[in-house]
């Protein structure tokens, strides 16, 4: 039989999440969900339950979600604070795009910006030279010194993008 339930609270035994709910009084089940998903549900929710065939054995199979945003085809994964706020997330939106915590501005890929800059970079100091020699030229004297761009500091090693 499926049931629902409130979530009272939750804990952690031996890697296994156990949720107290209320269904027809206080009672704990261990919490099923999907292979790499770790998630934590907030007091109150409304757990869905359902008994095993096991004797004295129940499990909380899911979650009544009042906060969904996605379109057909979209998938979004997404973290509250304790009183329900959304906090981050990471949608997937069904035109090809993924926000992760908006959608004001655009990634960057390191190696083509990279390359862009060291490309000015060079541009820029050849200009330097020219204006060098026009001063000189001139009478005066101007000694440039050549630009650097560092940006390695800025590539993450973790996040990768197309």
């Amino acid at each position: 039989m499926i049931t629902f339930g409130k979530v009272d609270s939750t804990r952690l035994d031996l890697g296994k999440r156990i949720i107290k709910f209320f269904q027809f009084g206080a009672k704990t089940a261990s919490e099923s969900s999907p292979f790499g998903l770790d998630s934590n549900p907030l007091k109150d929710m409304v757990a869905i339950h359902a008994d095993t065939s096991n004797n004295g054995e129940s499990v909380i199979i899911g979650y009544i979600n009042k906060n969904q945003l996605s379109e057909v085809g979209e998938s979004r994964l997404y973290s509250v604070d304790s009183n329900g706020a959304l906090k981050s997330f990471i949608w997937n939106k069904s035109d090809g795009k993924l926000w992760l915590n908006g959608n004001n501005h655009s990634a960057v890929r390191y190696a083509p910006l990279n390359t862009g800059l060291q490309s000015q970079k060079d541009l820029i100091n050849v200009e330097l030279a020219k204006i060098a020699t026009a001063i000189s030229s001139l009478g005066g004297v101007y000694t440039p010194s050549n630009i650097t761009i560092n940006i390695s500091n800025s590539e993450s090693q973790d996040v990768k993008l197309k």
